[in-house]
This record gives C-alpha cells, structure tokens and sequence, in this order.
C-alpha cells in the first residue's frame, strides 16, 4: 500500500495536487473486505488530514463501487489487481487494473436475473466510467461526485 500527495499524477490536465493511494490484492479469502476497508479509511483520512469533505452517501457508494469492481477482478481476471484512489477538487477516482483484457459490458436489465448485476450498480451510482486496455489486462476508472462539480472541475 502506498499513499500521498499526489502532485502532478492527473492523467488528464495540468499537474495538480491530489490526495492518493493505492494498493494490490491477490484473490485470497478476505480480499474484497480488505479493499473495501481500504476505501473507508482512505476517506477518513482524506476527511481528518485533508479536510476534504466527503458526504455519507459518496462514502457508501465509492465502498460498493470497489466492492463490485474488485469482486469481478477476481471473479474474471486470472491474476492479482491493483486499485488506486485519488481526491482531485470534488472529484473520487477509482481505479482498478486487473489481468483480464475483456472489457466489461452491462447487460440489459432483467428483475429476475440473479447476480450479474454489479455493473448496473456502479453505472447506477457513478458520474463517470472509462475502461481502457492495457498492455496487460485492462484499467476502469469510475468517478464519483464528492461535491458539486462546476464547468471547469473535470
């Protein structure tokens, strides 16, 4: 496990300052708890350290979002997957990088369908999704609102 500052790590614009972590998990019993607990304490921290905001729901929704996201590494990826956070402005990345070069596809919703539904639960809660192949395997990236975005904030 690795955490930070993250000064110039935005993939996206201009070197910025971020609040980051990362971490890897191997598909062994108490994993995805691992990971989800990783989620809770990195908010903490962000929370106490860094004074950043973040409201209960956001909380909840970035727990179930790795949750789902490392459940499927696991359940698809033949090898180990790594996830990072990072706090831009109001803005939550998660990303996680697993061993599978499949890229994940929603399925049409069905009431009646058992399981199979973690997709549809992190396009549910997220404000953005991007999934891109790696070299090895492939990297998604789910946003998640932790304050109100402006025009100039993504």
């Amino acid at each position: 496990m690795d955490t930070g500052t993250a000064a110039g790590r935005n993939r996206r614009g201009p070197a910025g300052q971020g609040i980051w972590a990362g971490a890897a998990y191997d598909r062994r019993p108490g994993a995805i708890a691992e990971a989800r607990s990783f989620m809770a304490g990195f908010l903490e921290r962000a929370r106490t350290e860094h004074g950043v905001e973040v409201p209960e729901q956001a909380d909840a929704d970035a727990q179930l979002v790795v949750s789902e996201l490392v459940t499927n590494a696991f359940k698809y990826a033949p090898g180990p997957c790594a996830l990072d956070l990072e706090i831009r402005g109001p803005l939550l990345e998660i990303t996680l990088w697993d061993t599978n070069t499949a890229l994940p596809m929603a399925r049409a919703a069905e009431p009646g369908r058992i399981g199979q539904h973690g997709l549809e639960i992190v396009f549910a809660v997220a404000d953005g999704f991007d999934v891109r192949r790696e070299p090895v395997g492939k990297r998604i990236t789910v946003t998640l609102a932790l304050g109100p975005i402006g025009p100039f904030d993504v």
